[in-house]
């Protein structure tokens, strides 16, 4: 079974999100995300700066497979991104939750954490 961490939200898509307070949040893609795609080859980040809206596809992730792109799981504007993953992006595979993440996000509509999945939820959803 794929690691979930308690305590972080997650998206059916299989983001994470770990909320930092005074409104921010940081996310990733979950560990089962970076078994499917396999080695992770390289890292398109979100620009710093930019406001997004839920949904909006805000990066992508190539691997050895395929690309995919990265859905923003809140509304905000990204504030920071993990510029560590631009020459290592080996660290997504190795380390997903921790060395791994890709942005963080002033959130904007707060109420949409509610969307999100809690780890039971998400390891129900990674059962069906």
């Amino acid at each position: 079974m794929d690691e979930v961490r308690e305590g972080l939200l997650y998206t059916e898509s299989h983001e994470w999100i770990k909320q930092l307070g005074n409104g921010t949040v940081r996310i990733g893609v979950s560990d089962h995300a970076q078994h499917e795609l396999g080695d992770i080859v390289f890292v398109e980040l979100p620009t710093v700066g930019k406001v997004i809206a839920k949904g909006d596809e805000i990066g992508a992730l190539e691997s050895v497979k395929t690309v995919e792109p990265i859905y923003s799981p809140l509304s905000g504007k990204i504030i920071s991104v993990n510029e560590g993953l631009e020459d290592r992006s080996e660290v997504m595979n190795e380390s997903p939750y921790d060395d791994g993440w890709l942005a963080e996000i002033e959130i904007t509509e707060p109420t949409e954490l509610q969307d999100l999945l809690d780890s039971s939820t998400y390891i129900q959803t990674l059962k069906d």
